[in-house]
């Protein structure tokens, strides 16, 4: 009995502590006010868990050997979209941006108490027949068979990132704004591309429909540049932090591009040196069925079921759940391209960025891309091969996925 006594009394003693808030008893009891964290399970993405990874060339690639060293590498549990973002989710971030700047003519903001202008998206309306809001249309004179169309030149956002190298080894002698980077990039994907990147090639109707039309909804954006792809990351996380704010939930880590060994890792799906995410050496299966969309053979596009893209969640995912990580798009990293990057990065989450300017020259401007694309023939859409496209520049064969870095480590995660 005397012993539940001390029991009970301990307990009333905790209650005490903690329902005051307070740490006036002498103790070191920690900050006791502190939000809960139950974890995220982010829709539409999945947990790929911390590991080893041995980089370099999947197959006997003698010419490939000097940028593609073998190299065994550890990686930090992350989460990666299931598919690439979709036309139909890219369409959520331009829509968010032309309903903003509608917002902003009609001066359609609610204050916070401390003075804050914010739009109050649950309760302001856009009347889109106002006059206010022409000009976001072409003028009359511009307008193509008389249609009354958004100008979509003046979707503009202003997306932020951290210089956390620089802010590293500057040792606190500038000021925080130093390290505060911003851009501001036009978001809407360039449809022409599908024009731009075939001589003698017919494909306006693509040009027409592909971003808009709902056919292609769940087809993988193109025509975004990586610039526009890290304002969308910057976005969603906005997004995100805003609807957990709101139910009183701590911010989570931001949405971002993988690097390209997050990616690698992804593709191969828990099978190490697979030369391909179902982690075979063949890209047919034993019926002959073609197991991702690339270009089989010279002028052979539609054999794997797709002339151009597909849907983003066609054919068969990898073990961790990922699909089209080889072929459909190549996708855009985080991760900048030097050719002996594999001679010098560091084996605990690699990464090599660099933020280039629009003034650097044009080779400062390459970023690494993965995975493979529609027109692209079975060597690019392995696991283990390097390319890259520069910074500035769309195609109509290159999308991108979002990665979250997992917070936190459960035993699992290394099981």
């Amino acid at each position: 009995m005397k012993k539940f006594s001390n029991i009970l009394v301990a307990v009333l003693a905790v209650l005490l502590i903690t329902s005051c808030g307070k740490q006036d008893n002498g103790q070191l009891v920690g900050v006791l006010d502190r939000p809960t964290w139950k974890g995220i399970n982010p829709y539409g993405m999945v947990y790929i868990p911390s590991g080893t990874l041995h980089i370099g060339p999947s197959d006997q690639d003698v010419n490939h050997t000097l940028v593609q060293r073998p190299k065994s590498i550890s990686i930090q549990g992350f989460y990666m979209d299931d598919t690439e973002i979709t036309n139909n989710e890219y369409r959520q971030f331009t829509n968010w941006i032309r309903d903003s700047l509608a917002h902003d003519i009609l001066d359609n903001y609610a204050e916070t108490d401390d003075g804050q202008r914010y739009i109050d998206w649950e309760n302001a309306e856009i009347d889109w027949e106002d006059d206010a809001l022409e000009e976001l249309y072409y003028r009359e004179n511009e307008r193509f068979s008389y249609k009354k169309e958004f100008d979509t030149d003046k979707f503009a956002f202003e997306y932020q990132w951290m210089d956390w190298k620089k802010a590293a080894h500057d040792y606190g002698q500038s000021k925080r704004t130093q390290f505060i980077k911003k851009n501001k990039v036009k978001v809407y994907p360039d449809t022409l591309v599908w024009i731009r990147d075939f001589t003698y090639s017919y494909n306006e109707p693509m040009t027409r429909n592909y971003y808009w039309h709902p056919a292609f909804d769940d087809y993988p954006v193109v025509g975004v540049t990586w610039e526009q792809a890290n304002a969308f990351c910057y976005w969603r996380t906005k997004l995100w932090n805003a609807y957990k704010t709101k139910a009183g939930e701590v911010n989570t880590e931001d949405f971002r591009l993988p690097t390209e060994h997050e990616w690698e890792y992804g593709a191969r799906g828990g099978h190490d040196l697979a030369p391909f995410p179902w982690g075979g050496y063949y890209v047919r299966n034993a019926k002959g069925c073609i197991l991702a969309n690339f270009k089989p053979g010279r002028g052979n596009y539609p054999e794997d079921g797709g002339l151009y893209t597909v849907k983003a969640d066609a054919y068969f995912p990898n073990d961790y759940g990922l699909y089209n990580m080889a072929g459909n798009v190549a996708e855009w990293t985080s991760s900048a391209f030097y050719e002996n990057a594999y001679s010098f990065l560091h084996d605990l989450n690699p990464d090599i960025r660099y933020d280039a300017k629009k003034t650097d020259p044009k080779a400062w401007k390459r970023k690494v891309l993965r995975g493979g694309s529609w027109k692209d023939i079975a060597f690019f859409i392995q696991t283990g091969t390097r390319n890259y496209e520069y910074q500035d520049t769309a195609k109509s064969y290159i999308g991108f996925r979002c990665a979250l870095t997992f917070l936190g480590r459960s035993i699992n995660d290394f099981n």
